[in-house]
Formats: C-alpha cells, sequence, structure tokens
C-alpha cells in the first residue's frame, strides 16, 4: 500500500493506519453537512485541485490554490480527523489547507492498490476523512467503497467532491456535488 521510495515515513504510516484500524476509537461529532445520521461515518474523496502545467509533478496553479482554500472552508464545520493524499505535489497542496485548519498532518496514501486502501478507509475508526486523489483514482476509490459504479472523471475536471457515508449497520453510499 505504501511507497517504498517514501522509506521510513511509509513504515510509519502503515504503523498508524494499522493501529488506528485496530483500535476501534472514534471521535464523537457530525461527519458533514448532510442530513444523514449523526453516527454515520464520512468520507469525503476529491481529486486534486487544478496544476500549473502538464508535468510529471507540478504545483497548483492559482486557481488550484484557490480551490484548496475553497474546499478548506466548505469542509470546516465537518470535523475532518484524517487527511489521505497520494504522494504528488498537486495532490499534497490540495489537502493542506484543510489538514492545517484541523490540526492534523497529511498521511501519503499508495493510489496504486486502491481496493486496499478502501478496506482501511472503511474499518478507519475516524469519523471523517478527507482522500485527495487523481481522476482516474478518486471514482475508482468510490467505486470500490460503495460497490456501484462512479463515473468517469475528465482530465478537466476538478470540482467534483463526494461525500461517502458509512452507516452503523455497514452500509455505505454516497452523494456527489460540485465545490
Amino acid at each position: 500500500m505504501w511507497r517504498r521510495a517514501a522509506g521510513a515515513r511509509a513504515a510509519a504510516l502503515l504503523a498508524v493506519a494499522a493501529a488506528s484500524a485496530c483500535s476501534g476509537a472514534g471521535s464523537p461529532g457530525a461527519p458533514g453537512a448532510s442530513s444523514s445520521a449523526s453516527a454515520d461515518r464520512l468520507i469525503v474523496a476529491v481529486r486534486h485541485a487544478e496544476k500549473m502545467d502538464d508535468s510529471r509533478d507540478p504545483a497548483l496553479s492559482p486557481a488550484g490554490a484557490a480551490r484548496a482554500a475553497a474546499l478548506a472552508a466548505l469542509l470546516a464545520d465537518a470535523n475532518i480527523e484524517r487527511v489521505l493524499s497520494s504522494d504528488y505535489v498537486r495532490t499534497r497542496a490540495t489537502a493542506a489547507p484543510l489538514a492545517s485548519a484541523a490540526g492534523v498532518e497529511v498521511e501519503v496514501y499508495d493510489p496504486s492498490d486502491i481496493p486496499l486502501l478502501a478496506r482501511l478507509l472503511l474499518d478507519a475508526p475516524e469519523r471523517a476523512i478527507l482522500v485527495v486523489g487523481h481522476s482516474n483514482t478518486t471514482p475508482a476509490l468510490v467505486a470500490e467503497l460503495t460497490g456501484e459504479p462512479a463515473d468517469s472523471m475528465p482530465e478537466d475536471e476538478y470540482d467534483r467532491l463526494y461525500r461517502v457515508y458509512v452507516r452503523p449497520d455497514g452500509r455505505v453510499s454516497a452523494e456527489v456535488s460540485r465545490y
């Protein structure tokens, strides 16, 4: 699941993920702005914001930085407890404003194993988690979480936001919005 290139950091994150999955502790609070029951857990999945160019690992453009700030503002009351990002400048920069506001670190995940990521998210004790990915991995993650197909995401789409609700009885549903 974790990148070898990240070395000790990846090993530490894997240990944190394993401990989180086993702890069973969650924190109270409404997971988001939806009308879903307060006992639901929330996983928010987005694609990274607009990038500067088409190079391998570009920074966010000014529009992308503004979108990252808008995401943080939109989810300010969602009580996000954990923020996950693939290990790219654009995804980490999209996640950073919300992570900073929530007082948590951005954790890096390996987007090459979406089924494992989905299992870890479904078993995580946190009540609200943000996952920042890519145009191909974000719909794939939502499909894996819900068991339902998710529409593909065009390369020029940056505003799709999935709210995936995990109910206490294990049922999972998703809502799509724009931000």
